[in-house]
């Protein structure tokens, strides 16, 4: 539970993943939640399914038809730049892609895994990524608020 109106459940499906990355996990969200500015209107929910490759895979194959595994997925219920209130959605992350991408990115585990939910979180919120304008904005709010949470610029050459 949080200090804000939002709870946050974190399912594991994968047991490989680091047990002490939840801290890592809701602080990522509510700080994402903080700098977005986001209308809270009442008690929400956020689910972050931990899971693997193989799960994830499956996931992209039956709502994106997309047959490969990915980073993150997201799943908003509401409204883009809607209210923040009720059930959010739910953000998938599969472990292997992010180990992967972490090792060949040159980066922690612990500060790709916090950026990938940032960016999920977005997804959520109503960010996205489809046209260049939106994409300039979405990692440019990302990037704030992984520079307050420490984490430098994952979009910097």
């Amino acid at each position: 539970m949080t200090s804000l109106p939002l709870e946050i459940a974190i399912i594991r499906n994968d047991d490989d993943w680091p047990e002490d990355i939840d801290p890592l996990a809701e602080r990522a969200v509510l700080e994402a939640l903080r700098q977005s500015k986001a209308k809270v209107k009442g008690a929400a929910e956020l689910s972050i399914l931990l899971t693997n490759d193989e799960e994830q895979h499956e996931l992209n194959k039956q709502w994106r038809g997309k047959d490969s595994s990915t980073n993150v997925l997201s799943f908003p219920q509401i409204e883009p730049f809607g209210p923040v209130m009720g059930i959010l959605g739910d953000i998938t992350m599969a472990r292997e892609t992010l180990v992967r991408e972490a090792d060949d990115l040159g980066k922690s585990f612990a500060d790709h895994f916090s950026h990938l939910v940032v960016h999920g979180f977005l997804h959520i919120l109503g960010y996205d990524h489809i046209d260049e304008a939106e994409a300039l904005q979405m990692e440019s709010l990302e990037t704030r608020i992984l520079a307050s949470l420490g984490i430098d610029d994952p979009y910097a050459d």
